[in-house]
């Protein structure tokens, strides 16, 4: 697996589709590796020329993991974000959007259509309003603002999340029932879960790196990074936000709140579409992404097929 020097960091990626072709930078999101963009994602975005490009972010898979920061006790920052004290954490959002940036300087791309899920949409959200020269196009899929007073995850879901996977290493079988139980509870009904799919896939990120720690420092990232309404409204590219209307971790009102804080946003909401982009929704995500960079005028891209 390719690795680069990235904003100072050992920063692990891979790519699809033709060097000279305008770059897709797809950003993966909290405690997740670059493989849950699946090949056949990517490769349906190669397929109409453009050039795929994923990656692990900090403290996954196989770019560098921060183990000389201990994970933060998520209480205490809660509790000083409440007070309004801004606690100290190992890096932000805003650090993990400089490795992105980082990444496309190592990979000598000036700009790229940038596509972030989750975390990676918020990720993503702040590449195009702090660094909009080396951003084409930005869509953000189920994601949110920050914006405190939008409705928050089902608390159910938000206990699932939190609740320590057991050591694929000591129990593997534990570890993908955890893994599979949360994956179901937060598909949509009309896209469920591939049981077989998503075993094959969370045991082989467990084969390149499990990083519970590292999640923590993301999450602690995400944690403490605002409100991102005013930083949204700068933005003046070409946008897409997608959201499954039965998204139970990210509301669809976190999306819609996205596109209403970025200027003529495109907002595709997804009927049935919960916090997963399952096989049967590929195509016309793939497709999404496709007609958004091609309004923002590239024209290296091959002929839509």
């Amino acid at each position: 697996m390719p690795r680069v020097k990235a904003n100072g960091l050992d920063i692990a990626f891979d790519s699809f589709g033709p060097l000279d072709g305008e770059a897709i930078l797809l950003i993966a999101g909290l405690g997740v590796q670059m493989i849950r963009w699946p090949d056949a994602f990517c490769a349906a975005l190669a397929g109409y020329g453009f050039r795929v490009i994923r990656f692990d972010n900090r403290d996954a898979g196989g770019s560098i993991h921060l183990d000389q920061y201990a994970p933060p006790d998520l209480g205490p920052l809660v509790a000083a974000l409440m007070a309004g004290r801004r606690p100290e954490v190992p890096y932000t959002l805003h650090d993990m959007a400089a490795d992105a940036v980082g990444l496309l300087d190592a990979l000598a791309i000036p700009r790229a259509h940038v596509v972030g899920l989750s975390m990676g949409g918020m990720i993503a959200q702040i590449m195009a309003s702090e660094h909009p020269g080396r951003v084409l196009s930005l869509t953000s899929i189920m994601s949110g603002t920050g914006n405190p007073a939008l409705p928050q995850a089902e608390p159910d879901v938000l206990a699932m999340m939190m609740r320590p996977a057991p050591d694929p290493v000591l129990d593997e079988a534990g570890f993908v029932a955890h893994s599979l139980a949360f994956a179901r509870r937060i598909a949509g009904p009309a896209h469920p879960v591939d049981d077989g799919a998503h075993r094959r896939l969370v045991l082989e990120e467990a084969r390149r790196a499990h990083d519970p720690r590292g999640a923590r420092r993301q999450l602690a990232a995400m944690v403490v990074a605002g409100d991102r309404r005013a930083r949204l409204a700068t933005i003046a590219l070409p946008a897409l936000v997608i959201h499954g209307a039965c998204d139970p971790l990210i509301p669809p009102a976190c999306g819609a709140d996205t596109a209403a804080s970025i200027t003529g946003a495109e907002f595709l909401l997804v009927e049935g579409m919960g916090h997963h982009l399952p096989a049967s929704l590929h195509r016309r995500v793939a497709d999404a992404i496709v007609r958004l960079a091609r309004s923002a005028g590239g024209d290296q891209a091959g002929a839509c097929h």
